[in-house]
């Protein structure tokens, strides 16, 4: 069943944290085709889990910085790395058209690909992800799931416009405004509502499959369906009560599929928060104390009390 969480750190009687010194480096890999990705790799001298966070879509890797600064220097991960998809931020290539990019590259070509580089840090050593909205779409296109020990999921949402609260507005906004323009300009610019910008090839797939009430479960370049029931690690999916997009039926949308997995849903509380969530502030340093210190134990494998 559903639960809710967001309570103060001091509600879970959690230790006291030891600071271990970190090292932050700017880093690029390749993915199995060839595309350059960039990624900002924080690693440290603590022997706790190496985690992969994924980003949202049109959201930079810089917005989860401290998010993974803390887990190494604060919660003594070994290392974090987050990472820009092909066609936004570090990993925009000239030599690329932005119309070739397709949004499930992102998932079944980048996300492995960061893994793998992440795994070179310290082989054999447990590794953990973190997904945020389509960030938790990619643990199911992926199929390298069976690398992570546990999965922690924010927002992570089907994106059918029709289980989004606001989903009218976004329909809107996305075919009669956004859509031209990629057609266009071969991308969606920043500064159109839709976050830091978009390859055009990734904003028609987006598009595309929010008009579908099965999002992307009926795509015909891959079976998702049989890809997400190959997941067999734990997951953790949480959503903000305040989030206009993640609705329950928006979630159990996506959740659903994996089929295989152990699933924990739970609702964060923006009361107890201590202020909005939304769609994406889970991340902002300011929940460092009330809403990070919960999901990071569960990802450690301690217990929450």
């Amino acid at each position: 069943m559903p639960s809710s969480t967001g309570q103060p750190a001091a509600a879970l009687e959690q230790a006291a944290t030891t600071e271990h010194s970190a090292s932050v480096e700017i880093i690029r890999f390749e993915a199995d085709d060839g595309h350059l990705l960039e990624g900002t790799l924080t690693t440290g001298t603590g022997d706790g889990p190496l985690a992969l966070i994924s980003a949202a879509t049109a959201v930079k890797r810089g917005f989860y910085q401290k998010f993974a600064e803390s887990l190494v220097t604060r919660h003594g991960f070994r290392a974090a790395l987050t990472y820009d998809y092909r066609g936004t931020g570090g990993s925009v290539s000239r030599n690329v058209n932005p119309r070739h990019i397709s949004m499930a590259d992102w998932g079944m070509k980048d996300f492995p690909a960061a893994l793998a580089r992440l795994e070179s840090v310290a082989p054999g050593h447990p590794v953990v992800g973190v997904g945020q909205s389509y960030g938790g779409q990619a643990l199911g296109l992926g199929n390298v799931s069976e690398r992570f020990e546990r999965y922690l999921m924010v927002a992570t949402i089907s994106g059918y416009w029709r289980n989004l609260g606001g989903g009218l507005k976004l329909y809107a906004l996305m075919n009669c405004v956004a859509n031209p323009v990629a057609k266009v300009l071969g991308q969606v610019p920043s500064g159109m509502g839709l976050g830091s910008g978009l390859p055009g090839g990734v904003f028609a797939d987006w598009t595309k499959w929010c008009r579908r009430p099965d999002y992307f479960f009926s795509e015909p370049r891959f079976d998702a369906k049989s890809l997400f029931a190959s997941v067999r690690t734990p997951i953790l999916a949480i959503g903000a009560a305040d989030d206009p997009w993640g609705t329950p039926a928006a979630r159990h949308a996506i959740m659903r599929h994996f089929v295989n997995a152990p699933v924990e849903i739970r609702w964060l509380d923006p009361e107890t928060a201590g202020g909005p969530i939304g769609h994406l502030d889970f991340f902002r340093s300011r929940f460092s104390e009330t809403l990070w210190p919960e999901p990071i134990a569960w990802l450690k494998g301690e217990e929450t009390g």
